[in-house]
């Protein structure tokens, strides 16, 4: 796992939804609870493209981020 430098974290922001991300082992996850959007990082490199976010299940949004979901 590549741990993103805290002050990088601090200025990525999901592409889609502009919300803040957290790192989550080798992946980013948006905090927005409507989207639940996760970005991968490869080789220590944020893919910060919307074509290659994965929308997460409500009980995996939770765990990542410690959110509820919108219903």
């Amino acid at each position: 796992m590549t741990q993103i430098d805290q002050e990088l974290l601090k200025i990525l922001v999901c592409p889609k939804t502009k919300a803040p991300l957290i790192q989550q082992g080798d992946w980013l996850y948006s905090t927005d609870p409507e989207t639940r959007l996760r970005y991968p990082i490869r080789d220590g490199i944020p893919v910060m493209l919307v074509d290659e976010a994965e929308t997460v299940s409500d009980e995996e949004f939770r765990r990542a981020t410690g959110s509820t979901p919108k219903s």
